[in-house]
């Protein structure tokens, strides 16, 4: 059954010729004033667009629709809009012939009759929601409405929905693809995105451009490796013997002294297949990936063999076991219990080398640091004056030196610096004669060099004036002191210029390397850096004293307590007196450390040290006594020039004391048995 609407024409077409009658208002223009009539019932675009609800029989305009049609959707347009309370009085006074409710009844179209202009209009009224009040009037009135329910469209949803399953459905489907494709490894899944690939870096012909040439300062450690390089050139000569290539070499040391230029130098020369990688590339967040890892870089070292493998900053996976939340089944240690079969395991690995440094071998597993594994374990020290000396000559091969420039003066004033801090203290100095704008490097640039690597940059010289008075004075301090107390290392510089947080500077030159230190040297060395709060004191008074000594008081107490626990060189007797695991730099063996001292000994270590410290500040306070003219001077000439070199310092203070190292010499000894 079909629902045929009617539309009359606006009057002005009811006096033309009927062809006229046919012509329908544009669409387009429904609110055009000429065409009110009309307005008064329009047509969805939807119901328009729709070939099989739209007709046109003879002069008026029909509208069909399916027999099971619904009620026009409050989305058609209607002529106005109505007010609720409007609305009401149009129902009190019976006017209101049909309603449709829609959407959960919060909105209602109606036809009502418009006394004024004697005809049925519809309009639309929101609703606030559906009160009973309000159906009872409509019963009570007879009033035809019915309630229809919202027209839900799906199909947007669904395509919503299809259209976030998307990327996710592509990305689950590649990665079953790549898992079960044919290149998959019979070890184990071919995981996605070369996960379970290694990230070693390989060179078949490796082209580091290190040679043992190139490294100084580590003649041991050189050795050993010439051995390795030798047993890959020609391992029959070693085999006929019955010797076997070592499986793994470990490189100890701390940091910057060469381990990984080792490693360079050993490819460079042996030009084996060299794969490198380090120790935290093995280890992701996905559980099975690090061993996976492993796996896949032993077998291109079997594929490539005679091989190196350099495993650097192993640490990262090597820790010991045990120690972790896990239990024993975390990432890390899956993947060096995975390390573990691959160096040593049944299979064996016949022709590679594995080469792994690290700076922390305490903290590695036990069962990576045996024999079969790591056959040898190569300490790389930091050098001594000669290392140091010829680690110059490697990194001053390119630089221009001026004439006066002395490489064997630079390596003694360069105590404890390793091969890395050497390398950039010549760079530093390059850089600081371009921007001087010299042509070579003078040992003015090396010594400003040196004094940035050691206290910092240099900072605002001081103005004239009380404070610049009182450093000058606490300088001269230290180097009288020093220079007056036997085993003290030679008074190297004195200056004024601010570097760091430091306001003044004493700079002393080792006679020899430090590597092993007497009693004496660490007393003078205790009485040295008191020298600066005794010249305060003495100078000054004890009410003028400055937070200027706070960090050699720092560097006293560290160096009597270690006096007292570590040395054995107190009244307590030559004992251990603290648990190295307390003294390590791990912070979890810090806590876990159980601290066995009683209180007694305690008490006696705090006396031994107060005992030690208080005996050299007695020291220093005399020496300033005894020695005030030549102070005066110093300060006077430190005042003028800010910066006094080791010879003219010695120059004045001979002018005042013959022979300073043998003044207090009996007084000191006596002291220290004391």
């Amino acid at each position: 059954m079909a629902l045929s609407l009617s539309v009359s024409l606006p009057p002005i077409c009811k006096s033309q010729d009927l062809s006229r009658e046919t012509h329908l208002p544009k669409i387009t223009n429904r609110e055009d004033p000429s065409h009110k009539n009309f307005s008064e019932f329009k047509l969805s675009r939807r119901n328009l667009v729709n070939p099989t609800a739209l007709g046109l029989i003879g002069t008026g305009l029909s509208v069909s629709k399916p027999a099971r049609a619904e009620p026009e959707s409050p989305a058609a347009s209607t002529s106005s809009r109505m007010s609720y309370t409007r609305f009401l009085q149009y129902l009190e006074q019976g006017a209101v012939k049909k309603v449709d409710l829609f959407e959960n009844g919060t909105v209602a179209i109606a036809e009502i009759f418009n006394p004024a202009l004697e005809k049925i209009q519809r309009v639309k009224i929101q609703l606030p929601g559906l009160p009973q009040e309000l159906v009872r009037k409509m019963k009570e009135k007879n009033v035809d409405f019915a309630a229809h329910p919202m027209q839900v469209n799906n199909w947007p949803a669904v395509l919503d929905l299809l259209g976030n399953l998307a990327f996710p459905l592509l990305l689950f489907g590649s990665l079953l693809l790549s898992s079960s494709g044919p290149n998959s490894p019979a070890g184990g899944p071919n995981l996605p995105f070369g996960l379970g690939k290694s990230k070693a870096k390989f060179q078949m012909e490796p082209n580091t451009g290190v040679t043992f040439n190139d490294v100084a300062g580590v003649d041991e450690a050189k050795q050993d490796f010439q051995e390795i390089v030798e047993f890959l050139k020609t391992p029959e000569k070693f085999a006929a013997v019955g010797a076997r290539i070592p499986k793994g070499v470990l490189l100890v040391g701390p940091p910057g002294t060469g381990k990984t230029l080792l490693a360079k130098a050993i490819a460079g020369e042996a030009g084996v297949p060299f794969f490198s990688i380090s120790g935290s590339e093995f280890i992701e967040m996905f559980v099975g990936v690090g061993a996976l890892r492993v796996r896949d870089l032993f077998n291109k070292a079997k594929a490539n063999s005679p091989c190196l493998v350099f495993i650097d900053e192993i640490d990262a996976v090597g820790r010991q076991r045990g120690t972790g939340i896990g239990g024993g089944n975390d990432e890390r240690e899956q993947t060096l219990n995975q390390l573990l079969t691959e160096m040593d395991g049944f299979s064996g690995n016949s022709g590679v080398i594995v080469i792994a440094a690290t700076n922390r071998p305490e903290i590695l597993d036990s069962a990576l640091l045996r024999p079969g594994r790591f056959d040898r374990q190569v300490t790389v020290g930091l050098p001594d004056i000669k290392g140091r000396e010829e680690i110059l000559k490697v990194h001053s091969n390119n630089k221009r030196l001026d004439k006066d420039v002395s490489l064997s003066v630079i390596a003694m004033r360069t105590p404890g610096f390793s091969g890395a801090d050497l390398a950039n203290l010549m760079n530093e100095a390059a850089i600081l004669a371009g921007r001087r704008g010299k042509d070579k490097i003078t040992m003015k640039e090396i010594d400003d060099s040196i004094d940035r690597i050691v206290a910092g940059m240099e900072g605002t010289k001081m103005t004239d004036g009380k404070s610049k008075t009182l450093v000058a004075y606490h300088e001269v301090g230290h180097a009288v002191c020093a220079t007056m107390t036997p085993g003290h290392d030679p008074v190297q510089k004195v200056t004024l210029i601010p570097r760091g947080q430091a306001r003044g500077l004493t700079w002393f030159i080792p006679g020899e390397d430090p590597t092993l230190i007497s009693k004496q040297q660490l007393f003078a060395r205790i009485v040295g850096g008191l020298g600066g709060r005794a010249a305060e004191e003495i100078i000054f008074g004890e009410p003028e004293i400055t937070t200027g000594a706070a960090g050699d008081l720092q560097q006293v107490t560290q160096i009597a307590r270690q006096m007292v626990t570590m040395f054995g060189m107190s009244e307590i007797g030559p004992w251990a007196l603290t648990d190295p695991a307390v003294q390590s730099s791990d912070v979890v063996l810090r806590m876990l450390a159980r601290n066995s001292m009683s209180e007694k000994l305690a008490e006696d270590i705090d006396t031994a040290v107060r005992c030690i410290v208080e005996n050299a500040y007695e020291i220093a306070k005399n020496h300033i006594r005894n020695n005030r003219e030549a102070i005066d001077k110093l300060v006077e000439v430190l005042l003028e020039k800010e910066t006094l070199t080791g010879d003219e310092f010695r120059t004045v203070l001979s002018e005042f004391t013959e022979t300073p190292i043998k003044v207090d010499k009996i007084a000191v000894r006596q002291m220290i048995e004391a």
